[in-house]
């Protein structure tokens, strides 16, 4: 079993797609109206983890397709012989099981995500009609697309609630793989064009050791003044760059806590200082997964 916790920073893009359609609003992508920022649920990144595990890794998980509800994937649990904590899914985010036998039915996942948001505000694509080729005009519908958005995530791993669910060290290798490699593999229709950008899992100092929300420790920012002066306009990551001078220096502060901090950086996405405490910093360890 893990003995540390961990903090997560996950960014990735959203280019000409949907990254998480709101079904009470059309299936419109998600918004914070009054700051233009684009919202994405935990619930969507972990679909996507879920998924990869399932079809690319060929792991069990519990919250599957091939179950129409809990009661159903129990019993199939059952004839496997399989407990709740053999599903890599539950090892991961917990379940609730409809169960009362087992953990109460009830298992709390140490791996948890906040909603995430993007770092600038965003422009949806003006035109969202689309027709099929039908003569009746049959199949005239609405498709709403964002020209572009950097979203981010925060996360963390517990490693006292990973105690409860079993997870170990090998199936956090499995979550860093599945985290960087599902959405790009995730191409339907509406979800082709993302990709990840930039990956950081701080690996801390014991079990009671945490760190703040990473996020509002980045700023984007534009060589284009226009586009700095509006950043509605970033269509592309050449349009921008991340500042994380704030986080560096958070980062350099809070040392003592962390033991390792396993990354992964695009190439396309251009963070000026990146090296500077990622490459010639001994705690650092990149992750080759997309290479």
């Amino acid at each position: 079993m893990i003995k540390s916790n961990s903090e997560i920073l996950f960014l990735y893009d959203a280019q000409m797609c949907n990254p998480n359609g709101d079904m009470d609003n059309e299936n419109k992508p998600r918004m914070d109206y009054d700051t233009s920022t684009n919202l994405v649920s935990d619930v969507r990144l972990k679909r996507y983890i879920r998924d990869y595990l399932e079809s690319i890794m060929g792991q069990e998980i519990f919250i599957t397709a091939n179950a129409k509800d809990a009661k159903e994937r129990n019993e199939q649990i059952k004839k496997q012989k399989l407990e709740h904590t053999d599903l890599i899914d539950v090892r991961f985010f917990g379940a609730v099981t409809a169960e009362t036998d087992r953990a109460g039915g009830h298992y709390t996942g140490p791996i948890q995500f906040n909603w995430g948001y993007s770092l600038h505000p965003v422009e949806l694509v003006d035109s969202s009609t689309i027709t099929s080729s039908f003569s009746s005009g049959q199949g005239i519908g609405k498709d709403y697309r964002l020209y572009y958005s950097l979203l981010a995530f925060s996360g963390s791993i517990n490693a006292n609630a990973a105690a409860k669910t079993k997870l170990t060290d090998a199936d956090i290798n499995s979550f860093d793989e599945a985290l960087l490699k599902a959405i790009p593999l995730a191409r339907t229709r509406t979800k082709i064009g993302q990709y990840p950008r930039l990956y950081l899992r701080l690996e801390l100092n014991g079990s009671s050791s945490f760190m703040k929300d990473l996020r509002p420790m980045l700023q984007m920012k534009s060589k284009d003044p226009v586009i700095q002066e509006n950043l509605r306009l970033i269509r592309k990551p050449e349009d921008y760059y991340l500042d994380i001078s704030t986080l560096i220096k958070y980062l350099k502060a809070n040392k003592e806590i962390i033991s390792k901090i396993y990354y992964f950086k695009d190439a396309q996405l251009e963070i000026p200082g990146f090296d500077e405490i990622f490459v010639k910093e001994g705690i650092a360890q990149e992750l080759s997964l997309l290479k």
